[in-house]
């Protein structure tokens, strides 16, 4: 009955009020807003802005939470989007046969997850049709085949399958570049650039952030330097070698019910020292849904989220931690493992694969902008050294971040 009596009066003030206007448009009532999961009362669609309208009927004074609650329906109309990585993360036959061993009783299995799905698709006697959407750099999970398996599988043992692929799958973060050796000799594959979503969605207030990300971790300063120009009105970054003062930093960017939060590689072990603990099991219900009261909620900056708890996902401000897992190096990047009490360098091509890829996701979390923390170190900690870290926070530097 309540909600009657001021639907009534709500339509009367939008009646009178819009009598007496000459804009064009149309009028969105209890209009479902995606991120915050209310419905504003009313959403006007003008040729020139979108206003949304929040009705308080009865009230003489507007609290600090309606202000803000008006403020998240307005950023979430303007902001709000979705992305999907998938095809890229399908496993390998190694990992695939594990998994049919173990939980579905079947040893004598021996497909990759690619092979055996494209396998299933050709028992139409007419056609089928896959479409993978692939993210460049998202393989971070023991067994992720990447987009090779499925071209692959198709080369060794589908040939009657017909491959349209995008000729940026040559890029680096395709297969470390090698997909066109795997596809050479392939008369079923065609080129077809019109398959390439050339523009991020994931940052929706820069499109050439994940560009900037791609230069960082690709060595290529002067791209990363180009990008950054191309973002930096747009899309607010920091450097800093203060924890103190990325967590400000992040308080005084965010408006409204915006989530900040800290991410951190699974690798960074010696954050430790500083509070941040990979290791403890963050609930990502709580991390990424309590309110700022919340102690488990990532407002309060305690909880650090790793690359597997954030990948798919985003936050509105991010602090991206870097530690001494993720070397800048005169001959590249050094990768390293903690373990017991000393670093160990990592040899494996997949696991470094792993490991540049989990700082690719977590470069790419923040929606609006991010401030990259590199700790000092300690000359008296044989795990903290400064040389573990200085590298990488001048290379950084000289890409052009401002240092907060």
């Amino acid at each position: 009955e309540e909600e009657v009596v001021a639907w009534r009066r709500e339509t009367a003030i939008l009646q009178d009020v819009l009598r007496r206007t000459s804009a064009d448009g149309e009028i969105l009532l209890e209009y479902a807003i995606p991120r915050v999961g209310g419905r504003a009362d009313a959403v006007l669609v003008l040729a020139r802005a979108v206003v949304v309208l929040e009705f308080k009927v009865g009230a003489d004074t507007f609290t600090g939470r309606a202000l803000e609650q008006i403020w998240d329906y307005a950023l979430d109309l303007k902001n709000f989007h979705q992305a999907s990585h998938e095809a890229q993360r399908a496993w390998n036959q190694e990992q695939t046969e594990r998994f049919m061993r173990r939980r579905k009783g079947l040893p004598e299995f021996r497909y990759s997850e690619p092979e055996f799905l494209l396998r299933y698709m050709d028992r139409h006697e007419d056609w089928a049709v896959v479409v993978c959407l692939v993210g460049g750099g998202q393989e971070i999970h023991t067994g992720e085949a990447g987009i090779g398996a499925w071209l692959v599988a198709i080369r060794d043992h589908l040939p009657g399958w017909r491959a349209v692929i995008s000729t940026q799958l040559a890029d680096f973060e395709y297969e470390d570049g090698c997909l066109p050796q795997i596809v050479s000799g392939m008369p079923t594959v065609v080129d077809d650039d019109r398959l390439h979503l050339a523009v991020s969605m994931r940052s929706f207030r820069a499109e050439h952030v994940s560009g900037f990300v791609k230069a960082i971790l690709d060595l290529d300063e002067p791209g990363a330097r180009v990008m950054l120009e191309r973002v930096r009105e747009t899309y607010p970054m920091a450097l800093t070698r203060d924890l103190a003062t990325a967590k400000q930093w992040l308080r005084d960017h965010a408006r409204g019910s915006e989530r900040i939060g800290v991410v951190a590689s699974s690798k960074a072990m010696r954050l430790k020292a500083l509070g941040l603990d990979v290791r403890v099991d963050v609930d990502p219900v709580h991390w990424f849904l309590d309110d700022r009261d919340d102690v488990r909620s990532s407002y309060y900056l305690e909880d650090v989220a790793t690359e597997f708890q954030i990948q798919g996902l985003e936050i509105d401000w991010a602090c991206v931690t870097w530690d001494g897992d993720l070397r800048r190096t005169a001959a590249g990047w050094s990768y390293h493992d903690f373990r017991g009490s000393r670093w160990t360098r990592v040899h494996s091509v997949d696991h470094r694969r792993y490991m540049l890829n989990a700082y690719r996701v977590l470069l790419t979390r923040a929606r609006q902008g991010m401030i990259l923390f590199v700790p000092e170190g300690d000359r008296d900690d044989h795990t903290r050294l400064p040389a573990f870290y200085d590298a990488s926070f001048d290379y950084l530097l000289r890409l052009g971040l401002p240092v907060a």
